[in-house]
């Protein structure tokens, strides 16, 4: 795997001394994108102010977001899709300045794919709260520093509103559809609890109607691993120099989480008990291929996102429930109008597929009745972001309704 491909859509793979070398040097203090950096392929909307769903307030919210294919004249042609946790507006196209990776979904947007862009008009914005362009802990405040520790609190409900801002700037009245996976798709969901009048279609991939207590236990160990780094100083290292900031709690958190993404067949089927050079691990000092894939991605990881966003984030995942203050989810997912399509992984350890059995079992316009449709994959949660034939037949199927 090259530096420029995202890690979450390609099987786990041996880290070569090229790897390696790709990932030599310090690594920022942030690898957020900041002011200056390119664009590349990001446009900006600036949305006006935010009142968010616990009390706090942005006085300022501008969304990044990238777009392909064409808007027609009635505006009825435009798919939102929306990015899981460590994702950005980068859906589609190439690696280059202000991308330090290529599209995580070439495989499923562009012309003749399965959301085809000779037909659909597609709008993908980095989420709120996120460190790609979007207003975020590393976007600057009204006073010229950064938010920092002092960005409140964020929902999946205020990054939904967020994007709802963005849908009424761009003038479209109703998406033809919503698709989201992992965190996306608790995003998709909740766009079609909130806001049934808003589209007509909705992908689910991989995700739930709440978050529950074991998938808040993962995450509280990943928010403490950053926490815990001494570098992380409370959320304020954003002058510190390359190498000082808080790479090492940021990379460790990367790594629990990509346990949680893979299979453990995966892991097993690709590395076994493999050593990663010729000196043992069994008290030699040397290491097994599993540990170097961990360490390589948690250590590129660190150059392109942001530890206080990757707080942020971490927590709006958990903070999700379509059912808080609407009876609980079966009640709050009766709401739903739109045709829908949810879709579980099979090895998905992360979000299994009893989550997305009760999401199906309660959204009336399922189109597998009031079942999920199940996709078969040895690549555990991250499947919805690798499989793209299967995953792609699926959403051309919803766009098929």
């Amino acid at each position: 795997m090259d530096w420029q491909t995202p890690e979450d859509t390609v099987p786990s793979a041996f880290i070569t001394e090229a790897n390696a070398r790709s990932v030599i040097g310090k690594p920022p203090a942030s690898g957020a994108w900041r002011e200056g950096d390119p664009a590349g392929d990001r446009q900006f909307a600036s949305v006006g102010p935010m009142t968010l769903e616990r009390g706090g307030e942005l006085p300022s919210v501008r969304v990044a977001y990238e777009t392909a294919g064409t808007l027609n004249a009635d505006r009825s042609n435009a798919i939102l899709v929306v990015h899981a946790l460590t994702g950005d507006s980068h859906v589609v196209g190439s690696p280059g300045p202000g991308h330090p990776t290529g599209g995580w979904w070439n495989g499923i947007v562009g012309p003749g794919k399965a959301i085809d862009t000779d037909r659909w008009f597609v709008v993908a914005p980095n989420m709120l709260g996120g460190c790609q362009g979007t207003t975020g802990p590393a976007s600057l405040a009204p006073d010229g520093v950064e938010w920092g520790p002092r960005f409140p609190f964020l929902t999946i409900r205020d990054q939904v509103s967020a994007q709802l801002a963005l849908t009424d700037l761009l003038g479209i009245d109703r998406w033809a559809a919503v698709i989201g996976g992992s965190m996306g798709g608790m995003q998709s969901l909740e766009w079609a609890v909130s806001h049934p009048d808003r589209l007509e279609r909705v992908a689910v991939l991989a995700a739930p109607a709440r978050s529950n207590a074991d998938q808040i236990a993962l995450n509280s160990v990943q928010l403490e691993a950053v926490r815990m780094d001494p570098s992380f100083a409370e959320g304020r290292y954003y002058d510190a120099a390359e190498g000082d900031g808080p790479h090492r709690g940021l990379a460790l958190a990367r790594r629990m989480a990509l346990l949680n993404y893979r299979s453990p067949d995966e892991l097993n089927d690709r590395f076994e008990r493999s050593w990663q050079s010729g000196v043992s691990p069994l008290g030699g000092g040397g290491r097994y291929a599993v540990e170097s894939y961990l360490d390589f991605h948690g250590n590129k990881f660190t150059r392109r996102f942001d530890a206080n966003s990757y707080l942020t984030l971490v927590e709006a995942m958990s903070s999700h429930d379509v059912g808080r203050g609407r009876g609980g989810t079966v009640a709050a997912l009766s709401r739903v109008t739109a045709r829908a399509l949810v879709v579980g992984i099979d090895s998905d350890r992360l979000f299994p597929i009893a989550d997305q059995m009760h999401v199906a079992a309660h959204i009336p316009g399922n189109i597998d009745g009031a079942e999920p449709h199940i996709i078969r994959s040895q690549f555990g949660h991250d499947g919805f972001l690798i499989e793209d034939r299967a995953v792609g037949a699926q959403l051309a199927r919803l766009l098929s309704t």
